[in-house]
């Protein structure tokens, strides 16, 4: 008889253990809670099976980095937007007004007679400021005619003094003397700054002036760009733009009714 119970324990025994291996309990995780328990009692307890610390950490840590570029991309773009489009402009230059520039900065050029010019010299002044080039073959020398016709306007008919300013964006071909003697052609008055390209391109970048050259065959082409002339007032601020859609008579009253709104 006990021959026969110690055989059936014996079958049971090996019947447990294989049904457990089989249901994965030899693999069972142990919690720091039930480690703690197990220094009180002599019990054990089974506990269901869960991912271990390196399983859940491959997934949460990658999870947070991802969310944290995700976040500093999106506060990047929007930053950018906002130093791109100035108040009240959106994508009609036309719409732009004197909620406060978010355009603009500090420059150092050189003018005509090989002088330096900062945005300091500029103050004080009402500055309609234009980004042109000597050899641009059509829209840039209607634009420098119609900076020359609306400022005369200003000046004989409506007695107002601003200050037009072109700056060129091809300062390889247009040093000092290349743009004095292209700028004396339309008005005198016109204060013409050149520079290293270097400066001239951190200008362009503040001012959220477009170009680049094009159609390139070696010391020959043209420029692409923007064609937007700013209205400046005598703190460098701009307060409104203008594209070439206006001609002289129309660009010359809308700087009237600005010069008007402050008092001038």
């Amino acid at each position: 008889m006990s021959r026969f119970l110690f055989s059936s324990l014996k079958n049971r025994s090996a019947e447990t253990l294989n049904l457990l291996k089989r249901s994965g309990q030899s693999k069972r995780f142990h919690s720091s809670s039930y480690l703690r328990s197990a220094r009180r009692t002599t019990i054990p307890t089974v506990t269901e099976p869960i991912p271990t610390s390196h399983s859940w950490r491959s997934y949460i840590i990658p999870t947070a980095l991802l969310g944290g570029i995700g976040g500093a991309l999106i506060f990047l773009h929007y930053n950018d937007e906002r130093r791109a489009i100035p108040k009240g402009q959106g994508k009609d230059c036309q719409r732009c007004t004197n909620e406060g520039p978010i355009i603009g900065g500090p420059f150092s050029l050189i003018d005509t007679e090989g002088r330096l010019v900062t945005e300091r010299n500029l103050r004080g002044n009402w500055v309609l400021l234009y980004f042109g080039y000597t050899s641009s073959p059509d829209i840039g020398p209607a634009e420098v005619q119609k900076m020359a016709n609306a400022i005369d306007v200003l000046e004989s008919k409506k007695n107002l003094k601003v200050l037009p300013v072109c700056v060129t964006i091809d300062p390889q071909r247009d040093n000092p003397s290349q743009l004095r003697a292209y700028l004396k052609e339309f008005d005198a008055r016109i204060v013409g700054l050149t520079g290293p390209v270097a400066a001239i391109r951190q200008m362009a970048q503040q001012y959220r002036i477009f170009f680049r050259k094009v159609e390139e065959e070696g010391d020959d082409y043209l420029v692409e760009s923007s064609h937007n002339m700013y209205l400046m007032n005598p703190n460098m601020e701009i307060v409104r733009c203008f594209g070439v859609e206006y001609n002289a008579e129309e660009l010359s009253e809308a700087i009237v009714k600005e010069l008007k709104k402050t008092g001038t």
